[in-house]
């Protein structure tokens, strides 16, 4: 460091932020993506969210069987429950201090997901208005913040039931235009109300109730066309659901504590392998673990004291300990059932080695294609890898620990040349993969997994993800279409959305499946440059830039120069998940959009046209 330098760095420059300055200043730490509400995973539900986690916990507890939720026009956004209330001195430390609440120790929570007393903080601080108000023993208080900074502190004695109310209203500084989107909030309340079986959400006087918890959330899942009447088992901490249907793959929807894990974790491996066990001991044999779960469809939910999570977003649970307990209480609850229902045993027994003769075949059709690889290789696009992998083993501790970054691996399915040599010339060598395809891929809708396998172009799209043999092996954590967006662009889109959803069904339903969004339109003047989404933003653009500014119309990604791309896939990037909201209407929509029902579907096009 130069002397210049020296005297330019002394304490002024050292600053400590307040826990909600903090928030306010790197929000993404603490919610993620930001979003205006077009999208589920959008900032303004992660608040809600925070907020209703907090009165699921009071019914967890047995305090309060009925949380209320209200959204006003302006965007206010009020929860209320009715359990014990916020307790009173501490109202002010629980909404603003980072690492204050409740949930450290097992004496008054003793199952929570929020255990690191961000929450509450991180609506408080991001929210132009927030309100909290307790109600414990006939007294109340309530705060009121604005912008993160306390403006009203007030107490005295109420009439109203105990319990907690919350509300905000998101800043526009964060979440410009926001809005709430009425299905997204269904959705997440219809969980609530599916993991906590008793607990009654009401949301614009619809009330949201489940009797049987996960048992129903599969029945809605799945249609009606299951092998055998779904297999449901609950006790206090641990609740699980299965059955086995005539699609591809594995699906299972995995909780804890009420925490959707996208990305399963020793709850969900444990319990796979506790039904494993359990068809085995049945069965008298040792099956192969492939033929028993081709086709299942599962949930499990488990309440666990101090769950240990891989990630800030609680995606993937690591308590290793709950393992044994969790197989042998599966394996003895499945072998059990399977001996009392003669029928299910059988029609279960017979999907097993329908599967087992479907997973012969392939077997045969893999060496074949393996052989044909490896003499066509030179024919075909190469995947240009990355050197950072998901799959790759995480090392326990040590400077090789922090640098793994197996996590952020990405590859771009990409279309044509053109767009993987911009891509190519730009992306990050650490953690972005290119795989380029030759053109428009297989229809895959109504064919069977020995044609899938048999075609050299998706063939190559598993191997390269890692899915060949199901999707424990994939190798990227974001998969990304990443396609021109004109009509060639989006049949292709959809093509590969038809793939995997016809056969790795659970990538998606993992949320590993996106979509790389690019500018349309470049606006530019001699001083500066701006990139389009859409033509609103376009038409913002010419206005801000007045009279005289160049458009440039993106026909495709291989018009975008190397120079102009590596933003688009830097820290910048607009992605869109792909996300099922209901499984039992996926293959419908498939048949529909993607079979042969050329006359029907041509009248809807031509109608909605019009």
């Amino acid at each position: 460091m130069t002397k210049a330098h020296a005297a330019g760095y002394d304490e002024s420059h050292i600053k400590t932020l307040s826990s909600l300055e903090h928030i306010r200043t790197r929000p993404g730490m603490y919610i993620g993506r930001l979003g205006s509400g077009d999208h589920p995973d959008d900032g303004i539900y992660v608040l809600l969210k925070e907020v209703i986690d907090n009165s699921v916990d009071e019914f967890i507890m047995k305090q309060g069987r009925r949380i209320d939720v209200g959204i006003a026009e302006d965007g206010a956004v009020t929860v209320r429950d009715y359990g014990r209330g916020i307790p009173l001195g501490k109202i002010t430390d629980c909404v603003s201090q980072i690492n204050t609440g409740g949930k450290y120790n097992t004496e008054a929570f003793q199952y929570s997901v929020g255990l690191n007393g961000v929450g509450l903080k991180a609506v408080n601080a991001l929210s132009s208005r927030f309100v909290a108000r307790s109600v414990r023993d006939g007294h109340f208080r309530e705060v009121v913040y604005r912008d993160g900074v306390l403006e009203e502190d007030r107490e005295g004695a109420s009439d109203d039931a105990p319990g907690t109310e919350v509300t905000f209203v998101p800043s526009a500084e964060f979440f410009p235009g926001f809005r709430f989107e009425d299905k997204y909030l269904r959705r997440r309340l219809l969980n609530y109300a599916y993991l906590n079986s008793g607990l009654s959400l009401y949301l614009s006087g619809e009330r949201f109730y489940s009797r049987d918890g996960i048992l129903d959330l599969l029945r809605e899942k799945v249609d009606d066309e299951t092998v055998y009447d779904i297999i449901y088992h609950k006790e206090e901490h641990l609740e699980f659901a299965f059955c086995h249907t005539a699609s591809f793959g594995e699906t299972y929807y995995s909780f804890v504590n009420g925490q959707y894990t996208n990305d399963g974790g020793t709850h969900e491996s444990a319990f796979r392998e506790g039904i494993l066990k359990g068809i085995n001991e049945v069965a008298g044999r040792t099956l192969e673990a492939d033929d028993v779960r081709n086709g299942i469809v599962a949930a499990v939910a488990i309440k666990l004291k101090e769950p240990l999570f891989e990630s800030q977003t609680k995606n993937k649970l690591g308590n290793n300990e709950i393992r044994p307990e969790i197989v042998a209480k599966v394996k003895d609850v499945v072998a059990r059932y399977l001996y009392q229902n003669h029928e299910t045993r059988e029609r279960l027994l017979e999907k097993i080695a329908q599967n087992e003769k479907v997973r012969k075949e392939i077997q045969l059709v893999k060496r074949e294609a393996k052989e044909k690889a490896r003499k066509a290789s030179f024919k075909i696009p190469k995947l240009r890898d990355c050197r950072y992998h998901l799959d790759d083993p995480v090392p326990a501790s040590g400077r090789k620990a922090r640098e793994w970054r197996g996590g952020e691996s990405m590859v771009f399915l990409t279309e044509g040349q053109s767009a993987a040599g911009s891509m190519i010339s730009c992306r990050d060598v650490e953690t972005q993969a290119i795989f380029c395809l030759k053109g428009k891929p297989l229809n895959c809708h109504g064919h069977r997994r020995k044609t899938v396998y048999s075609n050299e172009e998706l063939y190559f799209i598993m191997r390269a993800l890692g899915i060949e043999d199901g999707l424990a092996g994939l190798r990227y954590s974001r998969v990304i279409i990443a396609t021109d967006a004109d009509v060639d662009g989006m049949h292709i889109r959809n093509l590969l959305i038809t793939f995997f959803l016809t056969f790795f069904e659970q990538l998606v339903l993992s949320e590993h499946l996106f979509i790389l969004e690019t500018p349309l339109f470049r606006v530019r003047n001699r001083q500066e440059t701006l990139y389009c989404y859409d033509q609103r933003e376009r038409d913002q653009a010419c206005r801000k830039l007045g009279r005289g500014a160049e458009i440039t119309r993106f026909k495709g990604l291989g018009e975008i120069s190397p120079n102009e791309f590596g933003q688009f896939i830097g820290s910048d990037m607009r992605l869109l998940k792909v996300t099922v909201d209901n499984q039992r209407n996926v293959h419908d929509a498939l048949e529909f959009f993607m079979g042969k029902n050329t006359p029907e579907r041509r009248r809807y096009i031509m109608h909605n046209l019009l």
